[in-house]
């Protein structure tokens, strides 16, 4: 995943809770099985001793990201930013780089409102974020779209799935709501995820199928941990898998075990692929009785594993001993040998 410099962020003042929140915004999307994603996600943020605010802007496919625009950074310009080529011309990104100026003065227009409606003080810190794009089925066919933005993390309105009418939290987000109603905005938001989006989509797919279509099998390891109550955990890990759709579940004597099984949502490792992971507590002595089993894309089965104790490993005392030992006796063997032979040539002499 292609995410903006340490030093850039540094430089554009973004506070680290701030750009933690944005990545797990990122992190955490997530789309129906089958599907793909793609989407823009975009903080304003204001803060005191600043005029103009800072505006990031990520374009993402799945959980990868290939463009991005910084209006702070070296280069104020919508910029490539994805692990395949660059197939785009010159005019393509002019074009969105007056998109998202364009947006920019969207979300001002949206961080007005809230100002003025809860009376806040235009230079304290705030912050616009919106999160808008579609659920493309495999074969190109539109799923559905979404469209959110959110105020300093609590007013919000967001567009309903019929693609129609609005959810809306707070003063701030009703009057909002109002005035795109009555600019049929809905509308507009419509034709674009419905036909825009999808569009954009299998564009950007065609350039980078090799990656965004590949399957990586998972690798699955099962770990045992003591408790402090002396139970026994057993945990089961799925690493390095894409596409993120997997499932694991563990089995006792052959009956699953949902109720008494821990499991965490899939993540991405950082690397393009994902892991998850499920565990279960058991009593010590019945570890062999428990089976986790896999199921992803990229096995030709589900496969079944076993926690299974480790070797019995020799202490290396006992093995420095046996060494000593060993050597001694051949030692002595030896020195009877040659006692024996040298008693042997004596007698022939005599």
């Amino acid at each position: 995943m292609c995410l903006f410099p340490l030093a850039t962020i540094m430089k554009t003042f973004v506070t680290e809770a701030l750009l933690l929140l944005l990545l797990a915004v990122l992190a955490l999307a997530s789309h129906p099985e089958g599907s793909h994603l793609f989407g823009l996600f975009q903080t304003l943020l204001t803060r005191p001793g600043h005029s103009e605010p800072l505006f990031i802007s990520a374009g993402f496919m799945d959980n990868i990201q290939f463009e991005r625009f910084n209006n702070r950074s070296d280069f104020p310009g919508m910029e490539h930013c994805a692990p395949w080529i660059d197939h785009r011309s010159p005019e393509y990104w002019k074009e969105h780089t007056q998109r998202a100026l364009k947006d920019i003065r969207f979300m001002r227009q949206a961080l007005k409102l809230m100002i003025h409606t809860y009376n806040y003080s235009a230079t304290g810190y705030h912050t616009i974020q919106r999160r808008i794009g579609c659920h493309v089925l495999p074969r190109g066919y539109f799923s559905h779209g979404f469209l959110e933005l959110a105020f300093n993390g609590q007013d919000y309105i967001m567009l309903n799935e019929d693609l129609r009418t609005w959810t809306t939290v707070g003063k701030a987000a009703e009057i909002l709501r109002k005035e795109w109603e009555k600019h049929s905005f809905a509308q507009a938001m419509k034709i674009y995820l419905e036909v825009s989006c999808v569009d954009s989509f299998l564009t950007e797919l065609a350039y980078g199928k090799e990656i965004l279509l590949r399957i990586d099998p998972p690798k699955v390891q099962v770990i045992r941990k003591v408790r402090l109550n002396r139970k026994i955990t057993l945990m089961c890990w799925a690493l390095s898998f894409y596409p993120p759709e997997i499932t694991l579940t563990w089995q006792r004597d052959g009956c699953n075990q949902m109720q008494d099984m821990e499991v965490v949502e899939t993540r991405p490792a950082g690397d393009g692929t994902f892991q998850k992971w499920a565990a279960v507590v058991v009593s010590s002595g019945e570890e062999q009785r428990y089976t986790c089993h896999v199921n992803h894309k990229g096995l030709p089965e589900v496969i079944t594993m076993r926690w299974e104790p480790p070797e019995p490993i020799i202490p290396i005392t006992t093995i420095v001993i046996a060494v000593v030992l060993g050597a001694l006796v051949v030692g002595a063997v030896m020195t009877f040998l040659i006692w024996k032979m040298t008693r042997g040539k004596e007698r022939a002499w005599f």
